[in-house]
């Protein structure tokens, strides 16, 4: 039986990155050996789309309220990389990383898997 999944998050600066996820995002975890950590994540879900190029994969965190959650983080110094778009699935907006990556977040329009 599977039992979760585990996601992995490349980054430039790995450290600066998991303080981000530990002390801003708040997220618990785990220290597997020598400061190495891995988050517990939020209910989760999968989604498999098409593709006419090269197979990838994305990371997305979800949230009830995206002007609510993009106050709060802001409020935290995050910087918002990308202000809210509308569309047709949700509310999207994308948080930097300390690493200089963007990491996306969306308030879902559509029915959610992760609470059934």
């Amino acid at each position: 039986m599977i039992s979760g999944a585990h996601v992995i998050v490349y980054s430039r600066d790995a450290e600066a990155d998991r303080a981000f996820i530990r002390d801003v995002l708040e997220f618990p975890g785990v220290d597997a050996g020598g400061g190495w950590l891995i988050f517990k994540l939020p209910p989760a879900e999968v989604a498999v789309h098409p593709t006419d190029g090269e197979p990838r994969h994305e990371f997305y965190l979800m949230c009830d309220d995206l002007d609510a959650q993009l106050a709060e983080l802001a409020a935290k110094g995050v910087e918002i990389a990308r202000p809210v778009s509308e569309q047709r699935w949700g509310r999207l907006a994308a948080l930097r990383l300390p690493s200089g990556a963007e990491l996306p977040i969306y308030q879902p329009l559509h029915p959610v898997a992760h609470s059934l």
